[in-house]
């Protein structure tokens, strides 16, 4: 045997054992990217809805952004972190407290919405509002807030509603409302356990703090709207935004616009040399007679009929009718 030639028992690999670690390799990558579905919890929101709902949200993110910026002068910035769907006893379940929840209804949506704010955030929200820095250090995770701090935060949540009503405009006109506010979850029963939910969750950072809060939207209450949650149907209606406001800018240029018009008292046909010899006191005879009324050209096109006299002094015309389109001037 030469010596570039190897046997079957000195070659340095098992193909056949190679082969099937490879093989093993491609199923574990196929697996990896299989996603688990839970038939008990059914989604029951598409992923086209989903995305409606994320840009509503966005546009409500950059609403609150100038409404805290403003309430709690100093810089607020707030961002979508995530929008998920899942069951309402697994929202309810990590809810901490003390949080501030939130619970409205927005008409004509049926059943009940829920904004919750931890207590960390409430804490800096409560502080800057007060007077202070808004650092949130100084008070205790287990402190429970008072009457007063729930009332405060009441009247900031009803502010933020206002927000939701503008965010959601170009999808339906809600009227949304704060029906309570409420510090325990274990109190609340928004949803049944096993509701499909919307979780909007939302980022806020206010100074050198960094928080989130978050909305839930359950499926009973977009249920009735959801053939609207479309990005065909949000792209429809943004477009017939934009043809109205297009409209009332030509309408607003067209009102600035010069143009010609004019009043025809009659007519008549003259010869050359009567014309001539025509001199201050003459009087020319016209084809209509004086209860005629007039004709008002614009841009030389008979678009009114008037009737002739005085207004404040000056000589005017009255109108009294308005050509339509196709309408024959037997006057002309």
């Amino acid at each position: 045997m030469k010596d570039n030639q190897l046997s079957d028992d000195s070659f340095p690999f098992d193909l056949h054992s190679l082969n099937r670690e490879v093989q093993d390799k491609k199923i574990n990558k196929k697996v990896k990217n299989v996603k688990i579905y839970d038939f008990k919890k059914a989604l029951r929101f598409s992923q086209d809805q989903i995305r409606t709902i994320t840009r509503i949200h966005e546009n409500y993110a950059r609403l609150l952004t100038s409404f805290f910026t403003a309430e709690l002068r100093t810089f607020v910035q707030i961002s979508i972190t995530s929008v998920d769907q899942c069951s309402y006893d697994e929202f309810i379940s990590k809810v901490k407290r003390p949080s501030i929840l939130g619970v409205f209804k927005a008409p004509p949506l049926k059943g009940d919405m829920l904004m919750e704010f931890p207590g960390d955030l409430s804490f800096v929200i409560l502080e800057r509002l007060l007077g202070g820095q808004g650092k949130g250090n100084s008070r205790c995770e287990n402190l429970e807030l008072t009457e007063i701090e729930i009332s405060v935060m009441q009247r900031v949540i009803i502010k933020a509603l206002t927000s939701f009503q503008e965010a959601w405009a170009s999808i339906i006109k809600l009227s949304p409302e704060l029906r309570e506010i409420e510090v325990n979850p274990q109190f609340l029963t928004l949803s049944p356990p096993n509701e499909t939910i919307v979780l909007v969750t939302m980022n806020m950072k206010v100074g050198e703090y960094d928080g989130f809060f978050r909305i839930c939207l359950p499926h009973v209450a977009l249920e009735q709207e959801l053939p609207k949650l479309s990005a065909r149907h949000l792209l429809a209606n943004q477009k017939n935004k934009v043809d109205s406001y297009e409209a009332k800018v030509i309408e607003k240029k067209l009102q600035n616009t010069k143009i010609d018009v004019r009043a025809i008292l009659g007519k008549t046909t003259l010869e050359i040399g009567d014309f001539l010899k025509l001199s201050a006191g003459d009087m020319i005879r016209l084809n209509e007679f004086y209860s005629d009324p007039l004709t008002i050209l614009v841009d030389n096109k008979p678009k009114f009929l008037a009737q002739p006299g005085l207004s404040k002094g000056r000589i005017a015309v009255q109108v009294t009718h308005v050509y339509r389109e196709g309408e024959k001037n037997d006057n002309n």
